[in-house]
């Protein structure tokens, strides 16, 4: 074992620790209540130095083959595996900080939540290093048992317990797929390691054990119609956890796709397109839910359902590549995913970590309610505004670069052959140009209103504290990230293409540098963008824009002139003639009325608010009818397909309670039963 293997070692080991310190001591005081998050910090710094080796094309072993069991092949990082241990535990490794920060303060009081944090980060590295089928199905159960556990930590709240059992239905269905999938791979082999898989003849076999492994991994990034329990699961989970979850955790779906892209090459072209096609409406759908929601949790999250669309667009495009041969869109297609997956790390984990404990203090995560929060709590503030920004696509942040990435990516559709592919690309082309519209109009109204508006009067006397130096450095951290990665894009793409190598030759990811500081599609002059140039120009124009205002306008520049302020404006005007949050997204909310399935409803109210009907006329009573407005979405795929099903599923669930005997015999019949089966179908695919 080398040193790299040591480090490696060493974090999976401190995340052990750390999980058996919460549950020893829980919360005792605050120092020992942020213990295990300041220890699995260290360990995530390990997981990022092992991974840097790996990358480096050092060999990382933990422990030898067979320790697992018999077929089993130990856990060992290649390039891929480093590449996602880089950034992922990097983005970990300051969450933690941050959750340390948000323990300190009394965040929680009960033992549990620790353990659980650190179950899923365990988890997260085994699956990312893992060489066989047992390892990786054994590490996707932990994480399922652990995600759970996040959601339904605070289970004395009426929401939490649903959305903790949604999140475990579909972590379990995903989990399912992951294991017919490699069964049908593992018979065919003749062996449990993920390598030999590549020598399984081309056929109906194959392509339904990529098909499956596809489904499990695009349920755990919340593909359509999957998205379902991303909302619930992210927003049910306690302060920072949601940004273990939504930052660090979901990776491992994207890694999963890789990983099969590489070891079994390109599906089939149905089952591209249809990817392709749930991506546009993914991301599209995503950020269209976003943009109306009214609490500020719901809105995070359903822009990482926009986010898992986009990132799978990009794989699309990778798809198509190495459907039709051509490793430079192979190549094109890849890094502008991994450019947008790695955004959305930094970025989701930035605005989960300084949304934590808003709502506690609030008492509701409604928008209008949590409104100038960076009045109240600057860090906080400067987190929602720099993550809100990333993942709105502007510059000078990381989100811009990947995004452009990404439409150069989509545009090479003139280079495939066939006119199907090309369709299916221009039409995914014009649903994430559409996305990135809405996705701008959805953070301004998150850094315009909930960052830099008025609060609520009273707001201030309810005690948000800001971040201590845990959460500061968190903050800090993940911030600097956003906008660092934009500047030393061409730096993140050598290390990117160096962990693209296992899929596509690092050669050909890195003919994106034109120049040391010039970026380009991989494909050459097609176009150019220099993003660290940007960092000089966009603050010399700045600069420039102010000194001729200060030359033209003189003293007048500072003056300030006072008029009575705008009705229907935000500055100067409270109470209930102040624009809305709900207000500001109403255009959005009838505009994709189709998508959202808006539902309004006006009626007459009495001046008191109640119904005109309720007030008794004459007796001197004001009987002035107002109205009131009142309009609504739904979700698509909850309204329209799981609502039916759920009937049907619990009437099964009724029927199978009869089996339960509480015969300690009967039930071990049923699992001989169940094992002959699963034997049966692999020897006769066998």
């Amino acid at each position: 074992m080398n040193g790299f293997s040591a480090v490696l070692a060493a974090g999976l080991a401190l995340f052990a620790v750390a999980a058996a310190v919460d549950l020893a001591a829980g919360a005792k005081s605050r120092l020992v209540a942020s213990l295990p998050y300041l220890v699995g910090a260290a360990g995530s710094v390990c997981l990022v130095v092992g991974g840097a080796g790996a990358l480096a094309g050092h060999q990382a072993r933990v422990w030898p083959a067979g320790v697992l069991g018999s077929g089993t092949l130990g856990l060992v990082a290649d390039r891929l595996s480093g590449l996602f241990l880089v950034f992922a535990f990097g983005a970990a490794a300051w969450v933690s900080l941050g959750f340390a920060g948000w323990a300190h303060q009394g965040g929680t009081t009960r033992r549990g939540l620790g353990a659980s944090y650190a179950l899923t980060l365990g988890a997260v590295a085994v699956f990312l290093i893992a060489r066989d089928a047992f390892t990786l199905l054994f590490s996707w159960e932990m994480l399922t048992l652990a995600f759970y556990l996040l959601a339904g930590f605070e289970r004395g709240k009426h929401d939490r317990p649903p959305a903790a059992l949604v999140t475990l239905a579909f972590s379990k269905s995903s989990g399912m797929a992951l294991l017919a999938g490699l069964l049908l791979l593992a018979a065919r082999s003749g062996s449990l390691a993920v390598a030999s898989f590549a020598h399984v003849p081309p056929g109906g076999v194959r392509t339904t054990a990529e098909a499956l492994l596809m489904l499990g991994f695009v349920v755990k990034v919340g593909l359509v119609p999957f998205q379902i329990w991303l909302p619930r699961g992210y927003a049910a989970a306690p302060g920072p956890a949601r940004a273990v979850m939504a930052g660090v955790a979901v990776n491992v779906g994207f890694y999963g796709l890789w990983r099969t892209l590489a070891v079994l090459g390109a599906p089939p072209a149905w089952l591209i397109g249809l990817v392709l096609i749930l991506a546009a409406l993914t991301a599209l759908l995503g950020i269209s839910h976003a943009a109306v929601q009214i609490g500020l949790l719901r809105v995070i999250a359903y822009s990482s359902v926009e986010n898992a669309g986009l990132i799978l667009a990009g794989f699309g495009v990778a798809m198509v590549g190495a459907a039709v041969g051509d490793r430079l869109l192979i190549a094109a297609g890849m890094l502008a995913a991994t450019l947008q997956m790695i955004a959305h790390t930094v970025a989701k984990s930035l605005l989960f970590t300084a949304a934590a404990g808003i709502e506690s203090v609030f008492g509701t995560d409604d928008l209008d309610a949590v409104r100038g929060v960076a009045r109240l709590s600057r860090w906080r503030g400067i987190g929602l505004a720099v993550g809100g920004l990333t993942l709105a696509g502007l510059p000078p942040t990381a989100g811009f670069v990947s995004e452009w990435f990404l439409f150069e990516a989509l545009m090479q559709q003139f280079r495939v052959p066939g006119l199907g592919f090309r369709l299916v690309l221009a039409v995914v082309g014009a649903a994430v140009a559409l996305t990135a519209g809405f996705a701008g109009v959805t953070f301004v109204r998150l850094v315009g209103m909930v960052v830099l508006g008025q609060p609520r009067p009273g707001a201030a006397d309810l005690g948000l504290r800001d971040y201590r130096i845990g959460g500061r450095a968190a903050i800090a951290g993940l911030g600097v990230a956003c906008l660092v990665l934009a500047a030393l894009t061409p730096l993140e793409i050598r290390v990117i293409a160096a962990g693209l190598s296992p899929i596509v030759p690092a050669s050909l990811t890195s003919g994106a540098l034109k120049s040391p500081w010039v970026l380009q599609l991989v494909f050459a002059g097609f176009s150019i963008l220099s993003p660290s140039w940007l960092w000089i120009a966009m603050p010399a124009l700045f600069v420039i824009v102010l000194l001729l205002a200060a030359g033209l306008s003189g003293r007048r520049l500072l003056q300030v002139r006072r008029v009575p302020a705008w009705r229907s404006a935000t500055a100067g005007v409270t109470g209930s003639a102040r624009y809305t949050v709900f207000g500001f997204a109403n255009p959005t909310r009838r505009v994709l009325a189709t998508v959202l399935h808006t539902r309004t409803k006006v009626r007459r109210l009495s001046p008191g608010g109640a119904s005109v009907t309720a007030v008794a006329d004459g007796g001197g009573q004001d009987t002035t009818a107002h109205v009131g407005y009142a309009s609504d979405v739904i979700e698509p795929a909850e309204q329209y397909l799981y609502r039916p099903l759920l009937r049907p599923l619990l009437g099964l669930g009724r029927v199978a309670r009869r089996l339960q005997s509480g015969r300690l015999d009967a039930y071990l019949a049923y699992m001989l039963i169940a094992l002959i089966a699963v034997l049966a179908v692999v020897i006769a695919l066998a």
